[in-house]
Order: C-alpha cells, then sequence, then structure tokens
C-alpha cells in the first residue's frame, strides 16, 4: 500500500523503514520542508537496531502530493504539531481514506472529526495510544536508530462502529501487536509519556538545563519510579469513572520494553542494566515538557475535572513546570479550545468519542 507519513522525525522514519521492509510504499512529508531533504535528494534511509533497513524512500515536496492517492495517511509528529499537519490534510482526504493518528493526544480526533464534519468528509480516524517504536534521528539526516517496536498498542477509532477495520487495517500494515481499546476516551487515557515524563523531568530537571548526558532508566530511582505510579492512580480513577478499563503503567513498561513486571522504578533499572534504558533530554527545551505538559497533563487534568475526580499531581505538574519555564504551558494546547469539551457531562462526552462529529 502506498502511505503517506506526515512527519519526518525519529518516529516518521522508523515507521517509513518498517514499512519499506515489509514490502508497502512510505511517502514522507517534512512539515518544516527540511528534515528529508537529503533522502529527497536520493539518500537512503538507514534504520539501525530493532529496524534493519536501508533502501531509498520517497519524499512528497507538499502535504497534498503525500495524501493524494495515498491508501493510509499516518500523522507521525508530535502533538504540538498535529492541528497544523491536520489543517494542511483536510483539503486533500476524501471520504473513505483512513487516517493514524500515531500517538493520538488531546482530542486531536476530535478536532480532525469536527473539521471533516464541515467539509462533508466521513473516514475513520485511527487512534493508537502510543508509538509503533521508539528511536533517534541520527544527525546525518539520513538514519534513525530504532531502540525498540513495540509488543502492543492500544488501538480505537472514530466513530467506533470502525473499529473492527481499523483494527484489521493497522495489523495488516504492521503486524499483529493492536489491542482494541474501548473507544477514543480509553486511548486518550491510555497515553501514558505525559505521566511518565512528568515524574522523570521534574525530578530530573537540572540534568536536563545542565546538558548533562544522563540515563533515563538509570534515574527513575524508586522516588521518581512512586511518583509515576501515583499518577497513574490518578488516571486509573478517572477510567474507571467512566466505566473504561485502561493498561497500568507498569503493565506498559514490562509490555512495551520486554522486561519482567516489577515497580516502575525496578522496570527501569532492568532496562538500564540490559543497555536499554535510553538517555533523558539534554535540555530543558524538551518535547517532555512543550508537548507532554499542555497536550497530556491538561487533558488529564481536564477528564478529571469532568468525571469529578479531580488529577491534583497533574495539574500541580502543569502548574509548576509553568513556573519553571516562565510560561502559561496550558495556553499552548491549540486543539482543546475549539471543542469545548469542559461544559459537556461525562455522558455527552463519551458518546461524542463514540460517534465523532457528524458530516
Amino acid at each position: 500500500m502506498r502511505i503517506a507519513i506526515l512527519g519526518a522525525g525519529a518516529i516518521a522514519f522508523g515507521m517509513a523503514a518498517f514499512l519499506a521492509k515489509a514490502g508497502h510504499q512510505p511517502v514522507l512529508w517534512s512539515p518544516s520542508g527540511g528534515r528529508a531533504r537529503k533522502l529527497a535528494d536520493g539518500a537512503p534511509l538507514t534504520a539501525t537496531g530493532a529496524v534493519e533497513f536501508s533502501g531509498p524512500v520517497a519524499v512528497a515536496g507538499d502535504c497534498g502530493e503525500a495524501v493524494s492517492g495515498a491508501d493510509v495517511v499516518v500523522v507521525a509528529l508530535p502533538a504540538n504539531g498535529h492541528r497544523m499537519v491536520f489543517d494542511a490534510a483536510l483539503p486533500h482526504l476524501k471520504s473513505g481514506q483512513p487516517v493514524i493518528v500515531s500517538s493520538h493526544s488531546s482530542f486531536g480526533a476530535l478536532y480532525l472529526s469536527k473539521r471533516l464534519a464541515a467539509r462533508g468528509i466521513s473516514l475513520p480516524v485511527v487512534v493508537w495510544g502510543t508509538t509503533l517504536l521508539t528511536g533517534r534521528q541520527q544527525p546525518d539526516g539520513t538514519s534513525v536508530t530504532v531502540n525498540t517496536v513495540r509488543q502492543k498498542i492500544d488501538v480505537a477509532t472514530v466513530p467506533k462502529s470502525a473499529a473492527a477495520q481499523g483494527k484489521a487495517l493497522c495489523t495488516e500494515l504492521f503486524g499483529d501487536r493492536f489491542v482494541e481499546r474501548d473507544g477514543l476516551l480509553a486511548i486518550s487515557l491510555s497515553n501514558l509519556n505525559p505521566q511518565n515524563h512528568l515524574g522523570i523531568a521534574l525530578l530530573n530537571l537540572t540534568r536536563m538545563e545542565k546538558g548533562e548526558k544522563w540515563g533515563q532508566g538509570e534515574h527513575v530511582t524508586p522516588a521518581v519510579g512512586q511518583l509515576i505510579e501515583a499518577l497513574d492512580a490518578e488516571r486509573l480513577r478517572i477510567a474507571e469513572s467512566f466505566g473504561l478499563s485502561v493498561r497500568t503503567v507498569r503493565e506498559h513498561f514490562s509490555l512495551s520494553f520486554h522486561v519482567p513486571m516489577g515497580t516502575v522504578s525496578e522496570m527501569n533499572q532492568q532496562m538500564h542494566s540490559e543497555g536499554r534504558g535510553g538517555f533523558g533530554p539534554a535540555t530543558a527545551d524538551s518535547r517532555y515538557i512543550y508537548e507532554d505538559v499542555p497536550f497530556g497533563l491538561v487533558p488529564t487534568s481536564l477528564l478529571g475535572r469532568i468525571a469529578g475526580h479531580p488529577a491534583v499531581l497533574h495539574e500541580a505538574g502543569t502548574s509548576l513546570f509553568s513556573a519553571a519555564m516562565n510560561r502559561d504551558l496550558a495556553a499552548d494546547n491549540d486543539l482543546l479550545p475549539d471543542l469545548g469539551l469542559a461544559d459537556l457531562s461525562p455522558a455527552a462526552l463519551k458518546a461524542l468519542c463514540e460517534q465523532g462529529f457528524s458530516a
């Protein structure tokens, strides 16, 4: 299949290598216009680590070129770029053309659904609770080191009635690793990166500011792990109030990173001892703060207020990072303001997440 990948960072490069190796035809589009320039000039894409691949991949000159004629469109870039990419793709999307959001954040699928409905377009939006893989793009602009390919990925669709179709499509493209969850709301409560990164970044912030090279898994010490598990308890309480079952943070680390079940700290220490713990951010100008706070902590806090179970630690994290960065991070979210979710009852929100907006 021809797969348009909107994004050109580590996840997009790794996904393109994965798909090309499987015999599909990925087409990358770099929103900035620069991150895939060498590939566009004919240099091969090289992936090492958990995905081994080297070969040419197509690069589109603009979003329309990428989307037009694609069997599937994949949004694969940080959440603070989702609205811009959705808006760029909207004029070119056709009814029935599946869109996969990897990974879903901040009810972006509802934003896309609303804009598509205004155009009279109906298509399945497939949302993932996390990314297919983890990795780091190399400075040469043509290669990516893939650290891990996840064993399990939570998936749902908007509308919910397309769930079987969405899971089957993802399985055809990426293998038997998808776990169907109970709709968009469950996926919105399944993205654990924001809460995990809050604990990691907040308690290692000076390392980031000083530009240190520090092992992330190594520095998920017992205190950091306990904070992450306390944040997880807030998230699980909110999910339960909506009648939803979501994966726990312990299950997430065990399944995603192939380590025996234990505490969050124990599993991270195991990853570190095996050389798979990765490195933490070497700057405070990091997605752990500027993406995960506005597009992760803020939506979870909103759900907590709607459900009547305030996410006190999540809200505190937003306030603390806003103070430390001298920036109103909640105001950086450019998806939620157009949706008016705060005025909905829990039942109305759940219905909207299941049905989306009607064309």
